[in-house]
């Protein structure tokens, strides 16, 4: 295949470095392009992160393309056919979204456009309009797929990109995710975004933790997120988060949740600084709870932390979070979970068992009663606090915090697992206990909330009969859940 850019050097350290891209052969046949163009081309990213071998076929395949000032690059909805890279002009991402525009980001020389379709697979998320007169080099969506099933470095400079593009990106186009339609990015960290969503068809409010595709391209990371939603859908809990569905497209996978409305425990402290005993106590007897159930599953969650404790308006308690949890007895060579939470067997790579969230149930359980952590936030001191020094006396910031709370707090935390609570029913235990002492009395069992959907369905007559043996089947099937159907007859109007 015939090359269509030409070099032109200016020492001899850029003559090697053009002649070990395009051959020596090429070298001498072509001396048209600038040297702008060859600067540009040579010290660009996309050129930097393609392996030594692949830069001769990539340059042979890029496009040079001109657009004018005011001329539409890229059009919101459609199939995403190239990306390309700026070499001179500027131009302006914006969303249509409700029937407004916003933008979103300004592109300059140097930076890839259009990579997130081409990546994904999606129809183009945003429109896209040159604010300048602007030279671009294109790469078609073939030829780029063709790179990277040789070349996958290429592909993981990209995805890079995207990822970063996708977290800054506070507004998004809504998208679709198999019967899943994402309206809003409510959260984002490590490895995933949480979108906001609805069931196309139910119109069932859910959230969806989507992998970033940086991570999605790393096996470990991948495998790690798929089990996150294995697990918990296996979990059938008031206190745990349910999945309801696993879609793996896009390149990447996601995880369909209920809908919580609420707030992060961490967020509360943040506004709050501290809880009362009272409130601290009820919140920690639903967590508590989550945790038995999961125990009692097998499952260690090995990251209970304000964070990833939710509660609801109602005070309800939702544990969420499953990506580092182990089956009891299991052990990482990374580190788990978060430092200023973690065990000192996990900072140890010693098998993690019930006693292992204890300890992280009693470092939140000090939060929630002082306002701060009991340790420095220097991760290298805070692993060895964890490791050697006790947990600071509540009493010291607080006084008035009762003697039976603070006994608690040291039996949960203590460093050798066999001197904390051994499962989650003696920490239950305790906390009852220390609630009826506190005078709020027993703690209520919190009555469980039924729900009622609403679904039409409309049929010809002479199909009755069929339906309502279709109707039985799934009327059994809703009463192992504990759920019921009602069924009443309107006309269609």
């Amino acid at each position: 295949m015939s090359t269509n850019y030409v070099f032109f050097v200016t020492n001899l350290s850029e003559a090697k470095e053009a002649a070990a891209v395009i051959g020596e052969a090429d070298m001498q046949a072509r001396e048209a392009l600038s040297r702008e163009d060859i600067e540009f081309l040579m010290r660009t990213e996309l050129l930097r992160a393609t392996p030594d071998e692949a830069k001769r076929r990539l340059m042979g395949l890029l496009l040079p393309t001109q657009v004018a000032a005011g001329e539409r690059l890229i059009t919101q909805g459609q199939v995403g056919d190239r990306f390309c890279v700026i070499q001179h002009g500027t131009c302006v991402v914006s969303l249509e979204k409700d029937g407004h525009p916003h933008p979103i980001a300004r592109l300059k020389a140097g930076d890839v456009v259009g990579e997130i379709a081409v990546i994904t697979g999606e129809h183009r998320s945003a429109d896209v309009v040159a604010e300048t007169e602007m030279t671009m080099w294109a790469l078609p969506i073939d030829d780029f797929n063709a790179l990277c099933s040789s070349y996958p470095p290429l592909l993981g400079f990209l995805t890079e990109i995207a990822t970063e593009r996708l977290c800054k990106q506070k507004i998004t186009a809504q998208r679709t995710v198999g019967r899943y339609t994402l309206t809003e990015v409510v959260a984002e960290g490590g490895w995933s975004i949480v979108y906001e969503g609805v069931h196309s068809f139910l119109h069932l409010p859910v959230a969806v933790k989507m992998l970033k595709h940086n991570m999605a391209m790393d096996e470990d990371f991948f495998q790690r997120f798929q089990n996150e939603a294995k697990i918990i859908a296996g979990l059938n809990h008031e206190h745990i988060v349910k999945v309801y569905d696993i879609e793996h497209v896009y390149r990447t996978v996601f995880i369909v949740m209920e809908h919580l409305d609420g707030v992060t425990l961490r967020h509360i402290l943040k506004e709050r600084l501290r809880l009362p005993l009272a409130r601290t106590v009820q919140i920690l007897l639903q967590v508590c709870s989550g945790l038995h159930y999961a125990h009692q599953h097998g499952i260690v969650h090995q990251d209970v932390k304000p964070g990833n404790i939710f509660v609801q308006k109602d005070d309800r308690v939702k544990l969420v979070d499953f990506g580092l949890a182990s089956p009891i007895g299991g052990c990482s060579d990374e580190l788990p979970g978060t430092p200023h939470y973690m065990a000192p067997e996990q900072i140890e790579g010693d098998p993690v068992d019930p006693r292992t969230d204890v300890y992280s149930l009693g470092i939140t359980a000090y939060e929630m009663v002082t306002g701060r952590r009991p340790y420095p936030d220097d991760i290298c001191e805070v692993l060895r606090y964890h490791i050697t020094a006790p947990t600071p006396d509540p009493r010291l910031l607080h006084p008035e915090i009762p003697q039976e709370f603070v006994d608690f707090i040291g039996r949960a935390t203590a460093k050798d697992p066999e001197a904390r609570h051994q499962n989650m029913l003696e920490v239950l235990e305790d906390l009852t206990a220390l609630n009826c002492s506190i005078g709020v009395g027993p703690p209520v069992e919190l009555r469980k909330r039924r729900r009622m959907m609403t679904l039409f369905m409309f049929y010809e007559d002479d199909r009755q009969l069929a339906l309502n043996r279709l109707l039985d089947r799934f009327s059994e099937g809703l009463r192992s859940l504990g759920a019921e159907l009602r069924v009443a007859d309107f006309e269609d109007v």
